[in-house]
């Protein structure tokens, strides 16, 4: 194939004005006549699209079924901000899909209403010629929903090609009430748009005069691809060697840096778990854990202790610098799977361990909310990395905002405010307690920790947020009002991590 029709088909070309690409398209042509079979990677996203459908998940699923088509360079990026794309606007998409279609997406078949999302998804979001997003996705259709489904997918798509997605968004958002268009027009369902603005409020980052701006700067941070975030794990690996191997350092962890193109498992150090991918929030949450000070009889003999820490991210930083410090370091986590996964991310650091002569590191399963009455008093530093919704990390989940629903939120905050309890009743006096969640909703953060506290008279809030310093060495701005930590992707680049300290007194 030319270089010429490789970028028409991936498109690397400017687009037209829309009217233009409408005409473009236009072809004496039935869909019968046209392409029977479209390309490689379009056909894996596709396969994708419905594996997250049946459950799975995008940054599983995507890499794995990159290897098996062994796709690579600009068709695994093609392949993955297709996926990624179509999943996260959905919301949006299906609407206009709807309307082009003139029923609900209920009466379209799911395989053909994932079709026509990675094609609408081409015409209004990427830069691919109008005309190449429409065949592609008739070809796609009629391979694998059927040649009865391309010449429906075929009527949608022009359709949808007559207009911009600016004007889609008006014909689709017309009469709603401003926040419902708002959570339309981002693609994210009314719910969180209404949780992450009450969590804007409460935790100092807007007021209610700012409060719409800052929420629609955060929901469009929401749909901006995350970039890849690297640690470089302390002893292990350094930011240098992964600047050798082509990421840039890191402006907000001193041990982070970011790879802007590229698979990040061909980096030797992060193939041999001496680094890892891992967002800066959450590099800093780990650090700020280390980095403060120990006092009375929890710092006479250091033992770390990190509660929920499958699958591993921050146990590994964690990990790192326990080996450092020559301190015992325990990582439990409950789950199977999941203590698996984190025994394979400590093989790094307990190799060191050994190298070195220190502490072994110890993988632990157990009920975290048992662990305070099995081994009370006993550690100097817990991490509760508590299971969560996951509402800070809609950037790298497409398809939680689909699957997460109102009644999570209270289901899982029965189990914080446990987990939470456990791991103070297990810290030494003098210890230090830090509750993180991947989540800014109220419910999960600062209300989760006053409940516990209010029920406590041993223990006190620390001011976090001196903690929380850039490469610099510069306190990162904007991180919320009294002294818990909120990070958000709009403000500081992260996901919307949440930190609180606590003292056991």
């Amino acid at each position: 194939m030319s270089d010429d029709r490789q970028g028409e088909r991936r498109g690397r070309r400017q687009r037209p004005p829309a009217r233009d690409r409408s005409a473009q398209h236009r072809s004496s042509q039935r869909p019968s006549e046209r392409a029977r079979r479209t390309d490689p990677a379009r056909l894996t996203a596709y396969t994708a699209m419905r594996e997250i459908a049946l459950g799975g998940y995008a940054n599983l699923v995507v890499p794995k079924l990159l290897r098996e088509k062994r796709l690579h360079g600009r068709d695994a990026g093609f392949t993955t901000e297709l996926v990624y794309g179509a999943t996260r606007m959905h919301g949006l998409y299906d609407r206009i899909a709807a309307v082009a279609a003139d029923r609900p997406v209920e009466r379209i078949d799911p395989g053909v209403l994932d079709t026509l999302r990675l094609g609408i998804h081409q015409l209004l979001a990427m830069r691919v010629p109008a005309h190449a997003a429409v065949d592609e996705t008739v070809a796609l259709a009629r391979q694998v929903n059927g040649a009865g489904a391309a010449g429906f997918v075929n009527a949608v798509m022009r359709r949808v090609s007559e207009r911009s997605l600016d004007d889609w968004v008006e014909t689709v958002t017309a009469g709603r009430e401003p926040r419902q268009a708002l959570a339309l027009r981002t693609s994210h369902p009314l719910w969180i748009v209404g949780a992450l603005r009450a969590a804007l409020i409460g935790h100092g980052a807007a007021t209610a005069g700012t409060a719409e701006t800052e929420l629609a700067a955060l929901l469009q941070a929401d749909n901006t691809p995350a970039r890849v975030s690297l640690v470089a794990r302390p002893g292990l690996a350094t930011v240098d060697e992964l600047v050798a191997a082509g990421a840039t350092p890191s402006s907000t962890s001193p041990w982070g840096a970011v790879l802007a193109a590229g698979d990040p498992g061909g980096i030797p150090a992060v193939r041999d778990g001496r680094a890892a991918v891992q967002d800066e929030g959450s590099q800093l949450v780990a650090l700020a854990l280390a980095r403060a000070e120990v006092t009375g009889p929890a710092a006479e003999h250091e033992r770390w202790l990190d509660l929920c820490a499958g699958p591993g991210g921050k146990a590994g930083l964690l990990a790192a610098i326990a080996v450092e410090r020559r301190v015992p370091f325990v990582a439990n986590e409950i789950n199977d799977h999941r203590a698996a996964l984190v025994r394979q991310t400590l093989t790094a650091a307990r190799a060191r361990a050994e190298h070195v002569g220190t502490p072994p590191l110890e993988v632990r399963q157990d009920d975290g909310r048992a662990i305070g009455e099995s081994s009370p008093s006993t550690y100097s530093r817990v991490l509760v990395d508590a299971p969560c919704t996951g509402l800070g990390a809609l950037r790298r989940r497409p398809e939680a905002r689909w699957r997460r629903q109102p009644g999570d939120v209270a289901t899982l905050a029965g189990l914080q405010r446990e987990l939470l309890a456990s791991a103070i009743e297990a810290t030494a006096p003098g210890g230090l307690v830090g509750y993180a969640t991947c989540s800014p909703h109220l419910n999960e953060t600062r209300f989760a920790v006053k409940d516990v506290l209010k029920k406590l008279d041993d223990v006190e809030p620390l001011d976090a947020q001196a903690l929380f310093t850039d490469t610099a060495g510069e306190q990162l701005p904007h991180l919320g009002d009294g002294s818990y930590v909120q990070l958000w992707p709009h403000l500081h680049g992260t996901d919307a991590m949440f930190f609180a300290l606590l003292r056991k007194v």
